[in-house]
């Protein structure tokens, strides 16, 4: 079902661009997989300067209780889970990989800046003799501090723990390392063994694609991942991996990162992991969902960590966990758009500010400048 576009511009009927804008075949590769102005996003948050928009951050966001969607905004968008999807990579492992320690854990599952920390606790997963058998690309580190590493290494790429524990985990299992990468390998067998436990036996993806570390990645609806998500939940003293990311959370992501401040900031309640192009995946202990509350964050136009940041301060902010404002804007306020959130929230959401009381009003002066004109 194709969206209604049809809506004139504002140039005067007959001039140059007052025609609709065509219709593309651009990447319209796949039957039924809507592309481009065919999918449903919303618009999630407004930036605005003296009250007149200026940038908006259109996306999807889907909750599910358990099994059961119980809200969805933006469409049910079909996209790849790519990183935020690590927990259940690893959960491939858990066995094999139960005798490390909470560091070699966390890392395992992180994308992280490539910090000192980050890169020290990827390579102690792996004898230096197997480090030959990483796959991961070459890169620089993701975020940087002072000097600047200009030499990629396969180690500062953000999937480095990642690619090291699946070849310790392979090593444990007895499988050969040879292509651990490649969709015809056990290891991705066992994570779709995984994914199927959250969402039927009978699932199968419309699109396996190789992800930027090269590693598949399947494709999921929003609402599909928000009930994976919801499962984490469920499986949080089944194994390690929820309290690996609690008790380490800034080797997940790293220094002022969105997943790392939301695992403080939950206090044990909520683990959070994000994934490139936009994606946050939220899986949090409640008492109101006793089943596990699964909740995904995809943004439009790829990954913007300011805007994702105030979409998940006001979720969290109205189910009662208090996840600080981001940096502050540049003389705008942000205004989240009330369907984020099911309707049971939209008075609590109205409570939670945008800015912070000790910020000024930078927006505007304090007079009408327009009486003047």
């Amino acid at each position: 079902m194709r969206i209604n576009h049809h809506k004139h511009s504002a140039v005067k009927p007959g001039r140059p661009g007052s025609e609709l804008f065509p219709d593309s075949p651009l990447g319209e590769q796949v039957q039924g997989i809507p592309t481009g102005r065919d999918v449903a996003w919303e618009p999630l948050v407004d930036y605005r300067r003296n009250g007149v928009s200026e940038t908006t951050i259109h996306g999807a966001v889907a909750w599910a209780h358990g099994d059961e969607v119980i809200h969805s905004f933006g469409g049910n968008v079909l996209c790849y889970g790519r990183s935020m999807m690590k927990p259940f990579m690893l959960k491939a492992f858990v066995e094999e990989l139960a005798d490390l320690s909470w560091e070699q854990k966390a890392i395992s599952v992180a994308s992280h800046n490539g910090d000192t920390e980050h890169v020290s606790a990827a390579q102690s997963l792996l004898s230096e003799s197997e480090w030959p058998l990483m796959l991961t690309p070459l890169d620089v580190p993701l975020i940087q501090f002072g000097r600047q590493v200009r030499r990629p290494r396969r180690w500062y790429h953000t999937c480095s723990g990642e690619h090291a524990a699946i070849l310790r985990g392979c090593r444990e299992k007895g499988w050969n390392r040879a292509g651990y990468t490649l969709p015809s390998h056990q290891v991705f067998e066992a994570y779709m063994t995984q994914i199927r436990r959250f969402i039927g036996e009978d699932w199968t993806p419309q699109r396996i694609a190789k992800d930027g570390c090269g590693l598949p990645t399947v494709s999921n609806t929003v609402a599909e991942l928000a009930q994976i998500y919801a499962g984490l939940v469920r499986d949080k003293d089944e194994d390690w991996i929820w309290e690996a990311m609690v008790r380490h959370p800034d080797l997940v992501g790293g220094f002022n990162r969105l997943d790392s401040t939301i695992l403080k900031a939950g206090e044990g309640a909520v683990i959070a992991k994000e994934g490139a192009d936009g994606l946050l995946g939220l899986a949090i202990e409640h008492p109101d969902y006793p089943k596990g509350l699964g909740i995904v964050i995809k943004i439009a136009h790829g990954w913007n960590a300011q805007a994702t940041w105030y979409v998940a301060r006001a979720i969290l902010g109205v189910l009662g966990i208090d996840l600080r404002n981001p940096y502050p804007l540049h003389r705008q306020k942000a205004f989240i758009v009330p369907g984020i959130v099911p309707e049971r929230y939209i008075k609590e959401l109205e409570t939670i500010p945008t800015w912070d009381e000790w910020d000024p009003d930078q927006d505007r002066w304090m007079y009408d400048a327009e009486m003047d004109l």
